[in-house]
């Protein structure tokens, strides 16, 4: 019991110790030069531009690590060609147009200066009328461009055991909206990589990590043309 008093004593007069040194000498937790790097990375922030990745598991990368993803892909490939945006990954597993358009309201919370819109897949699995997604995109598209933001419109394609009529009245969804909205179009996201057992995870619909690296260097040419024009503005 004797020990244990003096050893209890002899840690808390270190600790006093400890605390009065700290105290005297004005620590910080931070070293000097990281609190400085902080301060002049705030205006930077408030700057940068931003790139939403709007979207469903395609977009959210689902049973992957989210750096292993393509907004976090894209906002590399972007940052290693002096487009200094921060890509934000706004997908969400399972949803639909209507669950997109449903949160347009917060996505313009996060001023973006591009949102690349990629959703209607969950509609065409689930067997949802076209029409209805149609309306939905047209509607979010409207919701952008109205907040003067831009829009870059990710086309999708059906599997074909939906029925032939089916698919291809989902699969002209994209093409026509990007002529009427005047928007610029990804023909098919998943273009060289649908259908490939070795880009995909297990159940053969989600891009694994080599994918989606594929996404990003197919989509890239066709993005960086139109938020280069912006970021020069």
């Amino acid at each position: 019991m004797g020990l244990f008093l003096r050893t209890y004593r002899n840690q808390w007069i270190a600790n006093v110790f400890a605390m009065v040194f700290l105290v005297v000498v004005g620590c910080s937790p931070q070293p000097a030069e990281n609190a400085g790097q902080k301060t002049s990375s705030a205006p930077e922030r408030e700057t940068q531009k931003v790139i939403v990745a709007l979207g469903d598991s395609l977009t959210e990368g689902l049973g992957i690590d989210e750096d292993k993803a393509y907004p976090a892909l894209l906002e590399r490939k972007l940052g290693e060609n002096g487009l200094v945006y921060r890509v934000v990954n706004a997908g969400v597993s399972g949803e639909t147009t209507a669950g997109t358009l449903s949160r347009i309201s917060w996505i313009l919370s996060l001023n973006p200066d591009w949102v690349i819109l990629e959703t209607g897949a969950n509609d065409g699995l689930r067997g949802l009328d076209p029409d209805l997604a149609r309306e939905n995109i047209r509607r979010i598209i409207r919701k952008l461009k109205e907040a003067n933001v831009g829009v870059i419109l990710a086309g999708m394609k059906m599997f074909r055991s939906q029925g032939t009529e089916y698919s291809e009245k989902f699969d002209a969804i994209y093409p026509q909206l990007a002529e009427s909205e005047n928007v610029p179009l990804i023909p098919f996201f998943l273009a060289g990589v649908a259908g490939k057992r070795e880009l995909n995870l297990d159940d053969g619909i989600h891009p694994n990590e080599q994918g989606y690296r594929i996404i990003v260097e197919s989509i890239y040419p066709l993005i960086a043309p139109h938020v280069e024009k912006s970021k020069a503005n």
